[in-house]
């Protein structure tokens, strides 16, 4: 039975290699059907994993707000003369944080950010960089680690100690042959004791321009506390300030020494006391109706002055992903079509096969072959015409691989090569079946005599 088996599988192969022109033509509807469903799953893939990449970036299950430092609300005045008050909010400052924290679930977590553009010096480096100031949750909610050294303690947060974690770009380039845990950096007029180190975070330049995220690498992080105190709290009104504003008020000219002129107009615009708020909540359900009571409350704390944003990455990125599998489902019709074309190709050239060969088969069939074996020789053609072409249009995928295509990440994984296999050998046995079975229905005695 197998020395049968094997026979009709080698009058197959010599029946395809005979041909070799026309078995390509027939295999390139399968090549290129093929082709375009291992590229479909791999750049699905591939969006996939990019999208599960972003979402460890900004942090799961989290609801993000941002001020706004500058905003016009003008209404058109309907009298001469007559102008409406204008409205005043105290802006989004630790206040808004714990009227937050008594409104949503008590499983959630808060991490409430200041950002001081500033710059680093030691040893005769300096360099500019970002002072954040962040509670001990920050590093949970956003799925940091320590490569060396330990975390705030009470004391620290409390007092507002000099100390910070630095990341590790920092390390990299002003401690590139020396521990830092216990060393002290300048960060903008004070002197910080690095208490620990944070692993690096490999974060793409795609990440950094959709999310709008920055490179964690080269940030230094210390507690709250001591950004309020020792270097900036725009929730307080200082004698510079009430300065400042009464010679503006009087068309008088403020002239600076410092060159970060425009920095400083836009710092002195700025009246929040936080930078941002991040706040995570225990399930994605509850994402929503969080975000909308949290939208209430602002808005009757800031006297209905819209001077902050809402966002919540998490369903902006899934939002994404929908539209990524739109695409696939469109690159998979597609697929789709130039298989049924390329099975069709194949079934044609088949029966066209039939003809020309009708003695041969007439002959087999004289000389005592059974009909079971003209089905499968005609099957192992059609599956062999198949595999070759899957084969190939795997292949061709590879080999696509290697070129570039901007942001589009391509990740061609073992499964989306057997299922390629798969499908061309599914196509090939369908394919082969009517053509078969007209060979094998062939009277020999008509078939011999057949011109």
């Amino acid at each position: 039975m197998s020395d049968r088996l094997l026979a009709n599988f080698y009058i197959a192969m010599d029946a395809v290699l005979a041909n070799k022109i026309r078995s390509l033509l027939t295999g390139l509807g399968i090549i290129f059907g093929v082709a375009a469903v291992i590229a479909m799953l791999a750049i699905g893939n591939g969006a996939q994993q990019e999208i599960l990449e972003q979402i460890k970036l900004v942090g799961v299950n989290n609801i993000v707000i941002k001020p706004i430092v500058e905003q016009k609300d003008e209404r058109i005045e309907e009298q001469v003369g007559k102008k409406e008050k204008k409205k005043f909010s105290p802006g989004l400052t630790l206040r808004d944080v714990n009227s937050i924290r008594e409104l949503v679930p008590e499983d959630s977590h808060f991490s409430p950010e200041i950002m001081i553009e500033t710059n680093m010096i030691r040893q005769g480096y300096r360099r500019s960089a970002k002072l954040v100031g962040v509670l001990p949750e920050y590093f949970n909610i956003f799925n940091f680690s320590l490569q060396a050294g330990q975390m705030f303690n009470d004391e620290q947060l409390r007092s507002g100690s000099p100390v910070c974690i630095i990341g590790h770009g920092i390390r990299s380039r002003f401690f590139p042959t020396e521990e830092p845990v216990g060393k002290s950096i300048k960060v903008g007029p004070h002197w910080l004791k690095i208490v620990g180190v944070l692993e690096e975070r490999a974060v793409s330049a795609s990440s950094i321009s959709k999310l709008g995220i920055r490179d964690f690498n080269m940030d230094v992080y210390t507690p709250l506390q001591t950004i309020l105190i020792r270097y900036r709290n725009r929730d307080l009104i200082t004698a510079e300030a009430l300065r400042k504003a009464a010679m503006k008020g009087r068309g008088m000219v403020i002239i600076s020494g410092n060159n970060n002129n425009q920095e400083n107009t836009e710092e002195a615009k700025n009246y929040h006391q936080l930078d941002r708020l991040v706040v995570q909540v225990a399930e994605t359900r509850t994402l929503k109706p969080v975000a909308d009571v949290m939208q209430r409350m602002l808005k009757r704390r800031h006297y209905d002055v819209v001077d902050y944003e809402i966002e919540i990455p998490e369903l902006l990125l899934k939002q994404q992903q929908r539209t990524n599998d739109i695409f696939n489902y469109v690159l998979g019709a597609i697929a789709g079509i130039s298989l049924l074309v390329g099975g069709i190709g194949i079934m044609n050239i088949m029966l066209a096969s039939v003809l020309e060969r009708i003695k041969e088969i007439g002959l087999r069939l004289a000389i005592g072959a059974q009909k079971k074996d003209i089905v499968q020789q005609f099957l192992f053609e059609a599956i062999f015409l198949s595999l070759i072409g899957g084969g190939a249009g795997i292949l061709l995928v590879f080999l696509l691989t290697f070129l570039p295509f901007g942001s589009l990440e391509v990740v061609l994984s073992v499964k989306n090569i057997v299922l390629g296999l798969g499908v061309s050998s599914g196509i090939g046995l369908i394919a082969g079946i009517v053509p078969a079975a007209v060979a094998a229905r062939l009277d020999p005695v008509i078939a011999i005599r057949a011109n």
